[in-house]
């Protein structure tokens, strides 16, 4: 059967959010890769050079919840536009703290650079929401292209932008940012949504349609198979690789590596993270979601595995290459499933499933990426790969669970 062709409204909404995203996701590199920096020019004890940087995971994390709530009340464009304006306020905020030599104030502009990420990181939902079911996947994979462009972008800002501030390293990187947040602004002020409604359109005994199916609890949502699947995917995918992601160029440096060796070697993962994007769509449509997220999950054990085989410079590159390209097929893949979980049409299911699943993820991330540091100093490199297989292997089980219970579902009586 044909998959249905994009409508006009949606080609453009799509090609808006993927030019939102390219300017909104390069915040992060901005904030992660000089957020360690400016904390040790900043900070009063070297133990918080890295809070800046944690505080911005975890203002993402707290901020999927009210992100969501405005998104339901006030409609996705109007809640992108007042997340931008608040980037803007934060970048401004950080480069303020550097330049009074403030930590309070730069962890602030951090922190709050956290909401942002959170309406960010909902593009790729909103890119779902307006297509039809088919072409989910490779509305959220075109999403996802946005991603490997701010790789380039956020990098090259700081590059460009951290001597501009005469007497204050790294101020003019923190004015770029909230400049990015601004450029997104045109584009998500003539971005088009669909209209939303509370109710769910069922049809009744008689075949007529009844507008009177209001949306289910939460918990009745999470108690269904299917969110149990994708939820624990995508945090296992997502939560993992910012564990090892966040520890490697510590452990590459400690196995006699340089800086710029481990530099290069996140670099390869970031692109492996975000280039695959241009093909993940096409092989969820052609394979399937379950059979893609259960290949991305795989990459990244294999990933493990190839860092435990050793500890030369083409083992850590190898395996992170491996765990990017791994986490696109679980990330993707994890969120076209979760999209099936909740009724398309009905808006407050919508936004419940989507902001409790990007909660828990990452609520997993600023977790995983607390621990990293001190689980890599006190048992080793080795043993944070290990301790990810057993994960995985439970995540895939998980998948061949609710696969067998979709087919079991759909087979006629």
């Amino acid at each position: 059967m044909n998959s249905p062709a994009m409508t006009v409204s949606a080609r453009r909404n799509l090609g808006l959010l993927i030019a939102a995203q390219s300017l909104g996701a390069a915040s992060a590199p901005i904030i992660i890769s000089l957020g360690g920096i400016v904390g040790q020019m900043l900070a009063s004890r070297p133990a918080l050079a890295t809070l800046p940087v944690s505080l911005y995971s975890l203002g993402l994390a707290l901020s999927t919840l009210p992100a969501a709530f405005l998104m339901r009340r006030l409609g996705r464009r109007v809640a992108y536009v007042l997340g931008a304006l608040l980037a803007v306020v934060s970048g401004g905020v950080a480069a303020i703290g550097i330049v009074q030599g403030s930590f309070l104030l730069f962890c602030l502009g951090t922190a709050l650079a956290g909401y942002y990420g959170a309406n960010v990181q909902s593009y790729r939902f909103a890119a779902a929401d307006t297509v039809a079911p088919p072409l989910r996947a490779q509305a959220i994979s075109l999403i996802m292209i946005g991603g490997l462009v701010a790789a380039v972008i956020g990098p090259q800002a700081v590059i460009w932008t951290r001597d501009a501030w005469p007497g204050a390293p790294f101020a003019g990187s923190f004015a770029a940012q909230a400049v990015l947040a601004l450029l997104a602004l045109p584009l998500l002020l003539v971005l088009r949504m669909p209209k939303e409604t509370g109710l769910v359109h069922a049809t009744g005994a008689d075949g007529s349609k009844e507008a009177n199916a209001r949306a289910r609890s939460l918990g009745q949502i999470a108690r269904n198979p299917r969110f149990i699947v994708a939820v624990s995917a995508g945090v296992v995918s997502y939560g993992l690789m910012a564990f090892i992601m966040t520890a490697a160029p510590m452990a590459m440096v400690g196995c006699g590596h340089t800086v710029g060796e481990a530099a290069l070697g996140i670099q390869w993962h970031v692109l492996a993270m975000f280039a695959p994007s241009f093909v993940t769509g096409s092989l969820i449509t052609r394979f399937g979601k379950t059979q893609v997220t259960a290949v991305g999950l795989v990459l990244i054990a294999a990933s493990g595995l190839l860092a435990l085989a050793g500890l030369e410079l083409l083992h850590f590159w190898g395996a992170l290459v491996l765990l990017g390209v791994g986490w696109n097929f679980g990330f993707i893949g994890a969120t076209a499933l979760l999209t099936d979980v909740y009724r398309q049409e009905n808006a407050a299911e919508r936004a419940k499933v989507q902001a409790f699943n990007d909660f828990l993820m990452f609520g997993v991330v600023a977790v995983a990426s607390f621990a990293s540091g001190s689980l890599l100093g006190s048992a080793g490199w080795n043993v944070i790969n290990a301790l990810m297989l057993p994960l995985i292997a439970a995540v895939l089980v998980l998948l061949a669970w609710g696969a067998r219970m979709n087919r079991q579902l759909q087979r006629p009586v």
